[in-house]
């Protein structure tokens, strides 16, 4: 079996500040970094770390990485975060302004990536996540550093209600007999290390 952990990046300075980020490429805070060397304490033993190649996700990565003595790592471009279009680089007081009622009903802007696109593209990226690391009849623990976008589309597609996930916080996918599952969120923040929730891609 394939256990596959899809981890959020560390706190990014856009997250810091409530700005939506989507294909941006903002660099982890200070508290980012913190969190991710704190990761490397919790991991335990994984045979695998992959990113997405946004920099606030490799970064995470290759911090945990080198703690742990497991790399390089690998990229994963289908671990990119939805495109956000004309929202990203905006703050919701931004988002209100420019797009007056679009977050209240859900309304999206020109240049966002659909729901279904961003599934078929996270499926395909556990997919490929599983052959870099041996072929799907492997049996691995894996990391994977993206984003919430993707851990949202992922959780939605086996049925689960939507929740907010925290930075550095993930779930677990399970592949077995040709197939991928569902597992548990799991924090990699230990207590006393700031968590951090912000309320942007």
């Amino acid at each position: 079996m394939i256990r596959l952990l899809v981890a959020r990046h560390g706190q990014s300075e856009w997250n810091a500040v409530g700005r939506w980020q989507g294909r941006a490429d903002p660099p982890l805070s200070e508290i980012g970094l913190a969190q991710a060397r704190a990761a490397a304490a919790s991991i335990g033993a994984v045979d695998a770390v992959v990113a997405s190649p946004l920099e606030r996700a490799l970064v995470t990565a290759t911090v945990i990485s080198e703690s742990i003595g497991v790399g390089p790592v690998m990229v994963e471009p289908g671990l990119q975060e939805r495109h956000a279009g004309e929202f990203q680089g905006l703050t919701r007081v931004e988002i209100d302004r420019q797009f007056p009622g679009y977050l209240d009903t859900g309304r999206r802007p020109p240049g966002w990536e659909p729901d279904a696109d961003v599934t078929v593209r996270a499926l395909d990226a556990l997919d490929s996540v599983a052959t870099m690391v041996g072929g799907r009849s492997a049996q691995a623990e894996i990391l994977a550093i993206a984003h919430a976008g993707i851990i949202y589309a992922l959780e939605s597609h086996f049925g689960e209600d939507f929740a907010r996930i925290d930075n550095l916080n993930g779930r677990w996918f399970l592949h077995d007999e040709g197939q991928w599952s569902l597992g548990e969120r799991m924090s990699l923040i230990p207590d006393g290390v700031i968590a951090t929730e912000a309320d942007s891609l």
